[in-house]
């Protein structure tokens, strides 16, 4: 059966028409699913129960439930597993910031880019997942917390842009204005690099935040720890990020993850002043997670914070990703692995 929450209003508008529904009714429905996010028929109490009936013949619910939960004692970020009606099972975070609640979700399960400092793809790539379960993601978060989620983040397990049609349909189903109506302006997709979807995306005229996986200064460096890296090689990319901006115009986030004795000198600094000089840009450095399949280690606050201070001198925009949940895994990939270990 077709997943209901996974359709557009013009999709929903054209499936109405075909059980002889009138068209208006299709607006009503889209404000329960995304709006009120009801997950079941019943729920819809100005449609009829003839009309309610026939949905419930030819649509279903993305069905999921929260399997985990961990509370950091630290400060008030959140961990879920959530878990989709094959038993598959991603991870989500809600965060709380002064400019509002953030969650950051998941769009594959498991990944395939195979990152080093990355805990996601330790398990291989299993699937994406669709539009209706990355919203499902953000709705499950609303309703276990009571609170209004006012910015999301695709930087959960997997490639957004490796999954491109489903994120872009969520895009536009998050966005809508009869939906949960969050702006695109506060949604920030991670990417590793695919770089000629970068173009595609750059072309959708959705001013969407973009945060590059970058990583590392040199092209030599990259490959080390991204294997994307040696496909779109780092002109390549660079160049895309480019158009990005220009036909957006939008800056771009370049994360910077910081591995002890790897990427954190300062020749390393000085490179990686001179590759983002002049650019529409800012520099988010993340002291890296300890990933001990990977044997990498986060480097000392010291060198990040002296790293950040020669870019300042540079000129350019750097900051240091302040560490939410460390107390219960909050980075990605962490909470899932061990979850399947149980």
């Amino acid at each position: 059966m077709r997943k209901i929450d996974d359709l557009s209003l013009e999709e929903l508008e054209k499936a109405l028409a075909e059980i002889g529904e009138p068209k208006f009714k299709a607006k009503q429905i889209f404000d329960w699913v995304h709006n009120k996010t009801v997950d079941d028929f019943e729920g819809m109490r100005n449609i009829s129960k003839k009309t309610r009936e026939e949905l419930g013949k030819i649509f279903d619910f993305t069905k999921a439930s929260i399997e985990l939960k961990l509370e950091s004692k630290q400060d008030e970020t959140k961990k879920y597993v959530i878990m989709f009606e094959d038993g598959n099972v991603v991870e989500s975070v809600f965060l709380k910031y002064k400019f509002g609640n953030t969650a950051c979700i998941s769009s594959e399960v498991g990944c395939k880019m195979g990152c080093l400092f990355c805990a996601s793809t330790k398990n291989g790539y299993v699937r994406s997942l669709t539009s209706a379960e990355m919203l499902k993601q953000i709705y499950l978060i609303q309703k276990d917390t009571g609170e209004k989620i006012s910015n999301v983040v695709i930087m959960g397990s997997g490639e957004p842009l490796d999954n491109y049609d489903n994120v872009l349909r969520f895009l536009r189903l998050i966005n809508h204005e009869r939906g949960q109506n969050i702006s695109m302006r506060k949604i920030t997709l991670s990417t590793c690099g695919i770089v000629p979807r970068i173009y595609n995306l750059a072309d959708e005229d959705i001013p969407i935040t973009l945060a590059i996986s970058l990583h590392a200064p040199t092209q030599e460096k990259r490959e080390q720890i991204l294997p994307v890296a040696k496909k779109y090689k780092l002109p390549e990319l660079l160049k895309a990020c480019d158009y990005y901006a220009d036909k957006t115009g939008r800056r771009l986030t370049f994360e910077y993850i910081m591995i002890k004795g790897f990427n954190d000198s300062t020749e390393d600094a000085e490179t990686l002043s001179g590759l983002l000089r002049n650019k529409l840009a800012n520099v988010n450095l993340i002291p890296c997670n300890y990933v001990k399949e990977a044997g990498i280690r986060p480097s000392e606050n010291s060198d990040i914070e002296r790293f950040k201070n020669l870019l300042s001198d540079k000129g350019i925009n750097a900051t240091v990703r302040r560490e939410l949940g460390s107390d219960i895994n909050a980075a990605c990939g962490q909470l899932r692995n061990n979850f399947l270990k149980m």
